[in-house]
């Protein structure tokens, strides 16, 4: 009988463990940084059911709304005002910039996220535009991807960057934890 409960009990922590590290799949974050070089916060990326869900954590932002978008390079120089970065990642051919421009979104193209009085911009947003695995969809590539901070909001039509004003803030995405490997199942 006591036997059997301990089995029981073994039975039961090894799944609790094994639900746990099952659900935990691919993370990354972004440290942005200014202009200035001074430290703005981070961005957590972490992969959840049909999608992405990133938490911004952002402080030193004017009040109001700032469009964020990854872009295309996981370059950060603020000497070139982070244009280093390049343009908006669009792993689709052929997109346009802009949540209602026709032909859009591009894939690094994400809402519009809004900063207190105090200049903090705690928001969360998901999207199942890219992920953090690996293949066709997945943001991390040969030269990594940025996550680019502009100093007004995003207007989701003008081209090719929504009329948000100049770039403020910049992070190069990295991974923390890794896809598991390849299970038969897409991601």
């Amino acid at each position: 009988m006591i036997l059997g409960r301990y089995l029981l009990l073994g039975v039961i922590m090894t799944a609790s463990v094994t639900s746990a590290a099952a659900a935990t799949g691919p993370r990354a974050v972004a440290h942005l940084a200014g202009l200035d070089g001074k430290p703005m916060g981070t961005a957590d990326f972490r992969a959840v059911n049909r999608g992405v869900l990133i938490e911004f954590d952002l402080t030193g932002l004017s009040p109001g709304p700032h469009a964020l978008h990854l872009h295309v390079s996981g370059n950060c120089d603020a000497k070139t005002g982070f244009t280093s970065a390049g343009p908006i990642l669009s792993l689709l051919p052929g997109k346009l910039h802009g949540f209602l421009a026709k032909g859009g979104p591009e894939t690094g193209d994400l809402p519009n996220q809004f900063a207190g009085a105090d200049g903090h911009l705690h928001a969360s947003v998901i999207t199942n535009a890219f992920t953090l695995g690996n293949g066709k969809r997945s943001i991390f590539d040969h030269d990594g991807v940025a996550l680019i901070v502009d100093a007004r909001g995003d207007d989701y039509r003008t081209q090719p960057l929504g009329n948000a004003g100049t770039r403020i803030g910049c992070g190069v995405v990295m991974r923390t934890v890794a896809p598991a490997k390849w299970s038969g199942i897409s991601k």
